[in-house]
Parts: C-alpha cells; sequence; structure tokens
C-alpha cells in the first residue's frame, strides 16, 4: 500500500481571481500530492465571523489549523503573486523553512518592488523559484515520487 507525498499551498485567498487561480494549481499538483489548500481545506476568517463567532477567536481557529497543516506538510509551495508578496504567505513560508520542511515557489507574476527582485529573505528560504507553472509541474514530476509506502501503523490501532 501506499500514500502520495502531502504539499501545503500558500498562496494569497483574497479576491476571485486569487481563489480561482489557487484552486486551478490545486487541480494541476493533484495527481503528484495530496494538496492542502487553505481556501478549500481549511478555516476561513470571514465564513467564521458571519457564522457568528468572535473575530479574536476566529483569528486563533484559523491559525492553528494552518499551523497543524503545515506542520503535517512534506513540502509547501508559495505563491508570490504581486508587487509585494502576501504577508500570509511569507510567514507560512518562514514557518515552514523553519520547521526544516522543503520549500518552492512560484511567482508567475512580473511585478515586483524592488530593483533587485525577489527579497533575499523569501528567494534564500526557497529551494528553487519557478517562473512558470509548467516549469514546476515538470520538475515535481521528475523529483518526487507519485507516492510513498504507506506509514507504519501504531500498535494501538491492530486492536479491535
Amino acid at each position: 500500500m501506499s500514500r502520495k507525498m502531502s504539499l501545503y499551498l500558500a498562496a494569497p485567498l483574497f479576491n476571485k481571481m486569487e481563489l480561482a487561480y489557487n484552486e486551478s494549481l490545486k487541480n494541476d499538483l493533484s495527481p503528484i500530492f495530496n494538496v492542502f489548500l487553505p481556501q478549500e481545506d481549511g478555516l476561513l476568517m470571514r465564513d467564521l465571523i458571519s457564522g457568528g463567532i468572535p473575530q479574536d477567536v476566529a483569528a486563533r481557529m484559523v491559525f492553528d489549523a494552518d499551523v497543524q497543516a503545515m506542520a503535517e506538510a512534506d513540502i509547501i509551495l508559495a505563491v508570490l503573486h504581486g508587487a509585494h508578496i502576501d504577508e500570509g504567505v511569507a510567514f507560512e513560508l518562514g514557518y515552514c523553512f523553519a520547521h526544516g520542511k522543503r520549500c518552492i515557489s512560484l511567482q508567475e507574476d512580473v511585478r515586483q518592488a524592488l530593483p533587485t527582485g525577489i527579497n533575499p529573505m523569501i528567494s534564500q528560504s526557497s529551494e528553487r523559484v519557478f517562473r512558470d507553472r509548467r516549469a514546476l509541474l515538470e520538475w515535481l514530476e521528475s523529483n518526487f515520487p507519485v507516492s510513498l509506502p504507506e506509514k507504519p501503523r501504531r500498535f494501538s490501532e491492530f486492536r479491535s
């Protein structure tokens, strides 16, 4: 029995265009990885608050859910679109880098605030920065097995 590796997809998710882009990217990645996309698989502030949860409680719930998903991921893909990188994406990339996760980035957007390109704190925490989705997918397919051996079960799982 085998399992796919897991990938945390860190990307801006604040307008319909970003949401659609993220969904499309997840669909392209899904044959290779089990993809965690916060807008679909996590909690969203706007949904929690509209459901009556106080903002500070909702913020903690979102944070805890995303941190747990990052801890369980084998690799993170950070989408670096925009002249300024989304602050949530910057945190997620830094957090994963600090915890020894494999980190890669995708920047198909040509806008950049710094004349020298990507901020070194971002570029140096990414193993690779891809400038186009096709190159990213080709690299992932050639460098990551589609499946891994299943994680061993704990002794307690064998008992009835």
